[in-house]
């Protein structure tokens, strides 16, 4: 196979991987700014901007986000919320309902970080209550955003009952409500318009409810929605801010089924040869531990060896079919973009840091884990 140092070398070869050992992370700085910026300059005012961060889960990460002028966050832990308060991430949103020992962790995250703003979603009252008990005890006010379904029907109050949810709400006393939260992962359309159409059919229940709540309490309320897949359209509304999660990295999914969206490949696995099998099998030390597994096979496409097949998978090892065996050798790096990246970056403790084909720092995927402090 052609060295990475060969003057041929593509944009993603590291001269000095022979350093790594295998399986890694690689992030390219420079990509991970450009990703930013394209997203940047798809919306009319930055202050729309809302990124998820359950994509990259790194501080460093979401620094460069803040380098850009981003100052609003939306994520998905405790952990990852402590990331971001962390690194004086000024709004933060949980984007979750926190229950059980959760709700106490939240409060504590907040009372440790009095400068920030936080809020979280509910979607009942049973949880709102929950919530304001949880706040009462710790002597704090929760915003909260009411969490809709709008088709993807997995959390959300439906959009017909969450007036009364809201008149709930604003009967407690250590709750604030802020605003609306609609998450349409379900609409994927390849073709953009089929995805724009559908994409504004589920809008249109967060506008009207909207616009019945500030008739009857003379009060706006803001609204966050979508994510990456929808991020396009969401973008040319007014009054929302778009939640995208998945652009900062860009994988193969998106890449494939959303051609429309700019965003480059700015995260990838390595692995390597480890056994010749025969003629056309090769094997790699890229198991389910090391790129996200909730996929069929193939869960990792190669830049370098794009005829390779993935046949077979197991926790450490990954069968390969190639045209040519002998084309490989034994300790051959392969570059591999995952199909999905969000669950394959919480699969590392570390990430190293690409910059001018060379590995330059490593930083730490700080909130792969449940617990930081709180």
């Amino acid at each position: 196979m052609q060295q990475p140092n060969d003057t041929m070398a593509e944009w993603y070869q590291v001269e000095n991987i022979e350093g790594i050992d295998s399986p890694a992370l690689l992030l390219y700085k420079d990509r991970i700014i450009q990703n930013i910026r394209q997203a940047i300059g798809m919306v009319p005012d930055i202050a729309m901007l809302r990124p998820h961060v359950k994509t990259n889960k790194i501080a460093e990460v979401c620094g460069m986000m803040m380098d850009e002028g981003i100052t609003r966050f939306k994520c998905a832990t405790i952990a990852e919320a402590e990331m971001l308060a962390t690194i004086n991430a000024p709004d933060i949103v949980l984007a979750y309902q926190p229950v059980g020992p959760k709700t106490n962790r939240f409060a504590h995250l907040i009372k440790a970080f009095p400068s920030v703003q936080f809020a979280c979603l509910t979607d009942s009252e049973e949880g709102a209550s929950h919530i304001n008990n949880t706040a009462k005890a710790n002597g704090i006010k929760i915003g909260v955003y009411i969490d809709l379904n709008t088709g993807m029907n997995r959390t959300g109050a439906a959009p017909l009952k969450a007036l009364a949810l809201a008149a709930y709400i604003q009967s407690l006393q250590n709750v604030t409500l802020v605003g609306l939260h609609a998450y349409d992962g379900h609409i994927r359309d390849t073709d953009i318009v089929s995805r724009r159409q559908k994409s504004d059919e589920a809008f249109q229940q967060v506008w009207r409810l909207k616009q019945k709540f500030e008739e009857q309490n003379q009060s706006n309320l803001k609204i966050i929605v979508g994510g990456t897949p929808t991020f396009p359209t969401h973008a040319q509304r007014k009054d929302v801010e778009c939640s995208p999660g998945t652009f900062v990295f860009s994988d193969w999914g998106y890449k494939h089924l959303l051609p429309d969206e700019p965003f480059e490949y700015a995260a990838l696995v390595i692995t390597r040869v480890i056994s010749i099998i025969d003629e056309q099998t090769l094997c790699t030390d890229l198991g389910h531990k090391s790129v996200a597994a909730e996929n069929p096979l193939p869960r990792v496409h190669f830049l370098n060896a794009p005829d390779a097949v993935p046949t077979g998978q197991s926790e450490e090892h990954l069968v390969l079919k190639v045209a040519d065996a002998t084309a490989y050798c034994l300790g051959d790096v392969l570059y591999g973009v995952p199909v999905h990246i969000c669950p394959t970056v919480a699969l590392y403790d570390t990430a190293h840091v690409v910059t001018e084909n060379k590995i330059a720092t490593t930083w730490k995927v700080m909130a792969r884990k449940r617990i930081i402090n709180f």
